[in-house]
């Protein structure tokens, strides 16, 4: 028997230098598929920083591709994930928000389907995350969800899930109010995936409840909440958990930032994640485009609204902006805002060889960026040792 190997799969050792983003000493790394040693090393005047790739776990499209389409075609999603490599995300959880039953399952399947059929660029979907549809309807809570297809939760409609993708699902996140909500909790967690809180106008009794169940993350937190917070809103009681690990959106439109820092403080640089939350307009020009049956528009400063401009709906962010948007509105340092888009996320969803960071044995997924006084900028990408952009060429 004769096996033929493509050439991409032949891996020489490749070298970074930079500073480690962690640490703030200059070092060598080398790898492979995998880091094999991170040494001291010499850079001169160098400023060129190393980091682990980013990682969204809420990405809902990008660059005029929207994942929740019927019809999103495997090289679509290719091309919004090479896209994403450019700014720094390596590994990502695209998303499928509420719609009905049917629509649902073919945004999996052709998610699912694209994951096997892109190769090494599919090796970037490190599985999916399901918002909804079993969240809140009333209005403020659900955001721009489809009140029409909300519904109660199902374990047999999350197996049609798991079942569609192949067991992609990795993450749901869901309102903990709902009838049954405690036991789809406790019943998705023994399978592996996490439970996120969010799209909620539940009490703190039923916050408990959840978190008690299994709940460990809270689903971009201060967003889709009601508008006047108030002693029975849930997010207070979601903010004073340690038990919580909480996602936010810092583009400096969908949180102020007393509410990042508040976020930082409470929660701590360890248990907060960035996430762009990004719509098929992010890293696209402004103008209309679609999520999922909802028709959104995003505006020359890159806010992302409903197509009327009355509520925002997804983000235009990139993951590249995310993180000095959280210096400059929350005071986080770099290394605290790089952890909260790289081993936090891949710690809280349990994304394989990518929990500890800058160590040997990790996933070779990195990052090389300059730090300027307006944000940073992504050199070069690699993807288990693969590079996958560079800004050099």
């Amino acid at each position: 028997m004769v096996f033929l190997w493509k050439t991409e799969n032949i891996l020489k050792t490749s070298t970074a230098v930079g500073i480690h983003v962690f640490t703030g000493e200059p070092v060598e790394v080398r790898f492979e598929e995998r880091l094999l040693d991170v040494r001291p090393a010499d850079l001169g005047t160098a400023r060129t920083y190393i980091a682990p790739g980013f990682i969204d776990l809420q990405v809902n499209g990008f660059s005029g591709i929207d994942y929740c389409s019927t019809s999103v075609t495997t090289e679509q999603i290719g091309a919004s994930i090479q896209a994403q490599f450019a700014t720094g995300v390596t590994r990502l959880l695209p998303t499928v928000i509420t719609g009905p039953a049917a629509d649902m399952l073919a945004s999996i399947r052709n998610l699912a389907r694209a994951k096997v059929e892109l190769g090494s660029t599919g090796e970037a979907i490190a599985g999916l995350h399901i918002e909804g549809p079993h969240i809140s309807a009333e209005d403020g809570p659900r955001g721009v969800h489809p009140r029409d297809n909300v519904r109660p939760p199902s374990i047999d409609e999350f197996e049609q899930w798991q079942h569609a993708s192949g067991g992609l699902v990795r993450m749901v996140t869901l309102a903990p109010e709902l009838p049954g909500a405690c036991s789809y909790i406790e019943g998705i967690v023994k399978r592996g995936v996490v439970a996120a809180i969010g799209h909620t106008a539940a009490n703190a009794g039923q916050i408990d409840d959840a978190v008690s169940a299994g709940a460990t993350m809270a689903t971009h937190l201060g967003n889709a909440t009601f508008p006047a917070p108030s002693k029975f809103n849930a997010l207070w009681n979601q903010l004073a958990d340690d038990r919580l690990a909480a996602s936010v959106i810092a583009d400096g439109f969908h949180l102020p930032g007393s509410f990042l820092t508040t976020a930082l403080r409470t929660k701590s640089a360890a248990r907060l994640v960035l996430v762009t939350d990004a719509a098929s307009p992010a890293g696209a020009l402004p103008g209309r485009y679609r999520l999922g049956a909802t028709e959104i528009e995003m505006d020359t400063q890159g806010r992302v609204t409903l197509a009327d401009g009355s509520r925002l709906a997804g983000s235009g962010l990139r993951m590249d902006r995310a993180v000095p948007t959280m210096m400059r509105l929350a005071g986080a340092t770099l290394a605290e805002a790089i952890s909260m888009a790289t081993v936090n996320p891949a710690r809280l969803a349990g994304i394989a060889g990518r929990k500890q960071g800058l160590e040997a044995g990790e996933q070779a997924d990195l990052v090389e960026f300059e730090q300027h006084w307006d944000g940073i900028r992504v050199r070069r990408v690699w993807l288990a040792g693969r590079m996958v952009h560079s800004a050099l060429q």
